[in-house]
């Protein structure tokens, strides 16, 4: 019986914790700080990601000019890239 009470009350103590950390997380997220700074990590990845597609057709580029593809497998793989990128 006590081995019991001692399980539930671990499991009420950490319980009781995440209550009390929870509510932090949430008005951590909702700050003003935190939506800049998940604007300005999104603007990042969407750079990262622009900038792998524009490798990606400097690449197979060489590759067409270096007669390794033909130029319908380059055409059609551009058209790949330039529908997945909003820049090209």
């Amino acid at each position: 019986m006590f081995r019991t009470y001692y399980i539930l009350g671990d499991f009420m103590k950490r319980y009781f914790i995440l209550l009390m950390i929870l509510p932090l997380f949430l008005a951590i997220g909702c700050s003003r700080g935190a939506m800049g700074g998940a604007a300005v990590g999104a603007g990042a990845a969407g750079a990262a990601y622009e900038y792998q597609n524009k490798q990606a057709l400097e690449d197979l580029e060489n590759d067409w000019k270096a007669d390794r593809i033909s130029k319908e497998e380059y055409l059609r793989r551009k058209e790949d890239i330039k529908k997945r990128s909003l820049v090209y």
